[in-house]
């Protein structure tokens, strides 16, 4: 796509909770312009379009015909219909995850972007989370990862099962880190609260051997985000909820590391080696203005999506692989 210096005309449609802050956004980034909102809540579309200074749509087809990209936060079984449309429109879309309800769905939208030269983006927002900076400078190259996203219980997203409502960020964390196709899958899981599966964990094998263990439950006392790597030489643990990502490197004794804190002498295999233990600073930024900055500067040719409508459906493939395993042992 060519370079577009121009501002982006953008619109949003599904103003509930998260669609706000879509709005938001949209109206403060300078190369952005808040074309209006849309929403089947009449009151939700007027309160929202008052607050960002723009125009409630009486219909998302109205909305379509007035921008060059839409945010799509609508609950997740209506974002391949109002994809399609868009996409359809010519408009490039941004999907709120997972991307879609079945893969089907998400192929269909894929090649239909693909044939109409229009981006996919999907809003898996932990690829933005301020922790994770830290590692774009180390050589990932993980051989096993255990993930925890554990949450108390509310009643909103719970007529999702848990695994397409937390497991899925863990997922997509995951298959960005180890960059290889996904061998054997092993999961089991419990309905408590609802009647769909609240608790989960997976075992992920992948063909390179790298394995990835992922817990996530909505039914818990205390809010829990921990992401550990184990590789040669190299262990990360980060606490996604205090911002806290703590970095050890095992390195001959004639090395140094100038952001290690601290260091400790090793001795493995008859070699004198070093332990250096860093902590770097997290800076603090808001991950959903960068992430919807990243999709008006793909649109304008200055970017690529940090997850596109592909990586959107691979996230969906492994979570859907889990959670009907869960169901068959359920069953």
């Amino acid at each position: 796509m060519g370079k577009m210096n121009k501002n982006i005309n953008v619109g949003v449609i599904g103003v509930g909770h998260l669609g706000r802050h879509h709005a938001k956004h949209y109206a403060q980034l300078k190369c952005a312009n808040l074309i209006g909102v849309y929403d089947i809540d009449q009151r939700a579309r007027e309160e929202t379009a008052l607050k960002y200074a723009t125009k409630p749509f009486d219909s998302m087809e109205a909305l379509i015909k007035e921008v060059d990209a839409v945010s799509i936060v609508t609950p997740t079984h209506q974002h391949k219909v109002v994809a399609e449309s868009c996409i359809k429109s010519g408009k490039h879309v941004f999907i709120e995850k997972p991307i879609t309800k079945t893969l089907g769905e998400a192929n269909t939208l894929i090649n239909l972007a693909d044939k109409n030269k229009r981006l996919i983006q999907v809003g898996h927002i932990e690829r933005l989370n301020p922790a994770l900076i830290p590692l774009s400078n180390l050589d990932i190259d993980p051989k096993y990862i255990e993930v925890q996203r554990l949450a108390p219980y509310m009643s909103r997203g719970t007529d999702v099962p848990v695994v397409l409502d937390l497991m899925i960020h863990d997922i997509d964390l995951v298959l960005a880190f180890v960059k290889a196709p996904v061998k054997e899958i092993q999961a089991s899981g419990v309905s408590i609260m609802t009647r769909s599966v609240d608790i989960a964990n997976a075992r992920i094998r992948f063909e390179n051997g790298t394995v990835a263990n992922i817990t996530s439950s909505r039914v818990a006392k205390d809010r829990v985000r921990k992401l550990k790597i184990f590789q040669q030489d190299l262990y990360i643990t980060i606490d996604f909820l205090i911002g806290l990502t703590e970095i050890y490197k095992v390195m001959d004794d004639d090395q140094s590391d100038p952001e290690a804190t601290m260091s400790a002498p090793l001795e493995s295999n008859g070699r004198n080696r070093k332990i250096f233990y860093e902590k770097p600073e997290i800076k603090k930024y808001d991950a959903l203005e960068l992430e919807l900055k990243n999709f008006i500067k793909s649109i304008q040719g200055e970017a690529s999506p940090i997850v596109d409508g592909v990586a959107g459906r691979n996230a969906l493939d492994v979570a859907i692989q889990i959670h009907d395993k869960i169901l068959e042992d359920l069953q």
